[in-house]
């Protein structure tokens, strides 16, 4: 019998209907629930899945997994950019306010699973910020609100690390690729948690604090019109030849509050997306114009471009462009602000340089719309809005090419507000100017390089069809593994 249903949520304000998606009903049984804060409470179905995700200081997202029989709770740092799940780092090396951090995540126990079997293998994990010594094990798995656990499912414990802050929960190529076994996203699919191989990222904006990931759906009130696809570019042809989420970029370009919009030259390369990487990582001569139109003399001592913050409050973007979608980073979406000495605060670039690696750490993704298809190796892609709630499975890839967003327009986040708009234009200047490491074993190189400011990492056709391929709440409905992304600090 298959494990499956549909999730359909509601926000507290708003309650949606779209196409071909029942409505819940005796006949045709949903899940409505609450997105709610971490500390709040929450009661799910028994078929579904929804965990909350934590984004620490504004450097990475975090995940809770249910692991062992009983189930021991633990978070783990979800990442596009690395491919295994590993827990338990060692806290005492770190900082102190770090190990504040690091403690609180969780600790797995195997003396107290039931289900735990040590498969007496090792590894090293080497990221572009530290390292991770696991020995292999096999143990039940659950998403928090799951009446069922994963069973079996392999991952390593951490007999110790240098410079984690958690595990990592890392969600790239598994299976015949980049590992010898079935990853996380592997076992989804594998234990009929979800019918494909693909999974929908909504970071959220900083204003916001929260969004959502969808294991074996979309969310279709999260961005507006149809989601382009983007071929992701095979590994022997990639820059790092390794098995990744790169995408061909066509150029990058800035729109300054003025709207004279200035596109950089050679800013055409394949990149690849990475929710582990907290920056975004790009070639010297880019970096260097846009530090200078944001008006940075140039890279400080940590390698950094220090701005005015008074900049994240106007309204210009960061534009990249992808066949068949531009996606516009708001200037507060792209400006990293933090308390520095005395409580003095300070702001920096969301990008840092490298020549060998580049990729759209979170200071892109959250203004992005990424659903990641591991069925058709395809990135499909749009513009990141918020005009509610509506998760909903899929029943195969090929529904991504016809599915239509929710939202009206596409629309960027107005600074301060946590609300959106289609028009981000106003008057004035654009500004006062104008993870990589290789590990060993079958695992290639995590994301990202050592700049990543202490993150871990890594147009369709057709007819217009509502949501008429989309999976109905049945009991034969197709599994969605929903994640909430909120602020945990």
């Amino acid at each position: 019998m298959a494990s499956s249903f549909i999730i359909q949520l509601l926000l507290l304000a708003s309650s949606f209907s779209y196409g071909a998606l029942a409505q819940c009903a005796e006949d045709e049984p949903c899940v409505n629930l609450q997105v709610v804060h971490s500390t709040n409470t929450n009661i799910f179905s028994k078929r579904a899945v929804e965990v909350q995700l934590s984004n620490r200081s504004d450097v990475a997202y975090y995940a809770q997994l249910n692991i062992g029989t009983p189930a021991q709770p633990v978070y783990v740092q979800l990442d596009t950019g690395s491919f295994e799940l590993w827990v338990n780092p060692t806290c005492t090396t770190l900082d102190v306010s770090d190990q504040q951090f690091c403690n609180a995540v969780g600790f797995y126990d195997t003396t107290k699973s039931s289900t735990a079997v040590n498969l007496q293998s090792t590894k090293t994990l080497n990221y572009g910020i530290g390292s991770a010594n696991i020995t292999y094990f096999k143990d039940s798995i659950a998403l928090p609100g799951a009446a069922t656990a994963m069973s079996a499912v392999q991952f390593g414990v951490a007999t110790s690390s240098k410079s984690q802050f958690s595990g990592i929960l890392g969600i790239g190529y598994g299976l015949g690729l980049t590992t010898r076994y079935p990853n996380f996203v592997d076992e989804l699919a594998r234990q009929n948690q979800t019918k494909v191989k693909a999974y929908s990222v909504a970071l959220g904006s900083k204003d916001e604090g929260e969004g959502v990931i969808v294991f074996g759906g979309v969310d279709t009130s999260k961005f507006a019109g149809r989601l382009a696809t983007l071929p992701i570019v095979p590994a022997a042809d990639s820059p790092d030849g390794v098995p990744r989420y790169w995408v061909s970029m066509n150029n990058m370009s800035i729109t300054p509050p003025s709207g004279n919009k200035k596109v950089y030259p050679n800013s055409s390369m394949d990149v690849f997306l990475d929710t582990g990487s907290t920056l975004t990582l790009l070639p010297q001569a880019i970096c260097d114009q846009l530090g200078a139109d944001f008006g940075s003399s140039g890279v400080d001592e940590s390698g950094f471009y220090p701005v005015d913050c008074s900049l994240a409050d106007l309204a210009g973007t960061v534009d990249f462009d992808f066949n068949g979608v531009e996606i516009k980073v708001p200037y507060n979406e792209f400006i990293r602000q933090s308390s520095g000495s005395f409580g003095l605060e300070s702001c920096v670039l969301g990008i840092t340089p490298s020549e060998s690696f580049t990729l759209l750490g979170d200071t892109f993704m959250r203004s992005a719309y990424a659903v990641f298809d591991l069925e058709t190796n395809a990135i499909h892609m749009q513009q990141y809005t918020n005009c509610g709630s509506t998760p909903a499975a899929i029943s195969s890839a090929a529904d991504l090419t016809t599915l239509d967003g929710k939202c009206s327009t596409p629309r960027t986040m107005v600074p301060g507000t946590g609300s959106s708009s289609s028009d981000p234009s106003s008057t004035g200047s654009a500004s006062p100017s104008a993870s990589t490491g290789s590990s060993s074993g079958t695992e290639p190189a995590s994301t990202s390089p050592a700049a990543a400011s202490g993150a871990n990492s890594g147009s369709s056709t057709g007819s217009s069809t509502s949501a008429a391929n989309l999976g109905r709440c049945s009991p034969l409905a197709l599994a969605v593994a929903m994640v909430v992304l909120v602020a945990l600090i």
